[in-house]
């Protein structure tokens, strides 16, 4: 029956003890661990709560002046009002934080203010902002891009291009931004006739060789025949959805001629038939279906090489990150419902 036993002198039995003290520390760590964090869920709980309804400017100047939350804690909860799109309840914390006598980093207070101003539409709040930040700190880099984008959104393009200039001395690049704002300045001046902005625009193109999409789209709409005369036929499959788009008496069948992607471009869209085949999958599938009674034409995407951000139209500036002429544009083939639409309607004639 000892043979049942341990004996305390037993190394077997040291380490059955050191065993079971292990699991008991174990235990009591993992049920005190989820008692602090049930405990602090209930205080996190309870502190939301107050921001259920958006209180009034005493009574989060008493939230904020108390203490109870470090400044970090209340930015990083305006960020995430910015974030869900309540900006009120946003600038309402950024705003009390700045009023602090024991605020830290103003600077960086005041431009998360400004952009959170911008994104609710408030661009003259956003432009003080942003110029009382210069005042003081004239080279902030940031600052500077983000009035820039003030200005654009205003229509001031003269103030804009001014801005480019503290930029330019502290080596940011800046020729993008500069051609960008020269051809919405001159799309938007009154004062100029349509030859006057067509001859300009080409004039800006040749010199700096930028903006593809943003120039041709605006030639091709307003003059086909001098488009066709200065279109760069390399930069053809960027302008795929404006040239896929073009009427068909806006063609110039001598330079479609002489082009490989063009010849197959308006052949798998039925206008010519001067393409047997392409290496781009969607055109030769258009093109070997020509023949048949399936309806089908090409849809684009478009998508910002920056921030991969996705879009159902074109753009010239992404409304996302704000690069310019990071545009992509992915085609495919779908059914041609536009089609359809024209033939269902012309059988009720």
């Amino acid at each position: 029956m000892n043979s049942f036993f341990l004996d305390f002198r037993d190394p077997l039995f040291s380490i059955i003890i050191f065993l079971t003290l292990i699991f008991m520390i174990t235990f009591l760590s993992y049920w005190w661990g989820r008692y602090k964090t049930k405990g602090n869920s209930k205080e996190l709980d309870k502190f939301l709560q107050q921001f259920h309804a958006l209180p009034t400017e005493n009574e989060l100047k008493i939230l904020i002046s108390s203490g109870e939350l470090s400044q970090k804690s209340w930015l990083l909860l305006a960020n995430s009002y910015t974030k869900s799109g309540d900006f009120e309840k946003a600038i309402e914390i950024y705003l009390e934080i700045l009023r602090l006598p024991s605020r830290r980093n103003p600077k960086e207070t005041m431009f998360l203010l400004g952009k959170v101003y911008f994104k609710a539409g408030f661009l003259e709040r956003a432009k003080q902002i942003f110029l009382e930040i210069l005042h003081t700190s004239p080279r902030t880099p940031q600052a500077l891009h983000a009035l820039l984008l003030v200005y654009e959104y205003l229509r001031d393009y003269k103030s804009a291009l001014k801005v480019l200039e503290p930029l330019d001395e502290m080596n940011e690049a800046i020729d993008k931004d500069a051609m960008y704002l020269k051809v919405l300045a001159l799309l938007h001046n009154p004062k100029k006739t349509q030859e006057e902005k067509t001859s300009q625009i080409i004039a800006l193109y040749q010199e700096h060789h930028q903006l593809p999409y943003m120039v041709f789209e605006y030639l091709f709409r307003v003059n086909p025949t001098l488009a066709w005369e200065h279109l760069d036929t390399s930069q053809s499959e960027k302008l795929i959805d404006i040239l896929w788009n073009l009427d068909t008496n806006a063609l110039n069948l001598d330079i479609i001629s002489h082009h490989n992607f063009l010849k197959a471009l308006y052949t798998a869209k039925g206008v010519v038939q001067l393409s047997q085949a392409s290496p781009i999958f969607e055109l030769d599938m258009l093109i070997k279906l020509k023949d048949t009674p399936v309806n089908a034409t090409l849809s684009f995407e478009y998508s910002c090489t920056q921030c991969k951000y996705i879009y159902p139209f074109a753009f010239h500036r992404c409304s996302n990150c704000h690069g310019i002429d990071t545009q992509d544009i992915e085609w495919s083939v779908v059914k041609d419902y536009h089609n359809n639409f024209q033939e269902e309607t012309d059988s009720f004639q």
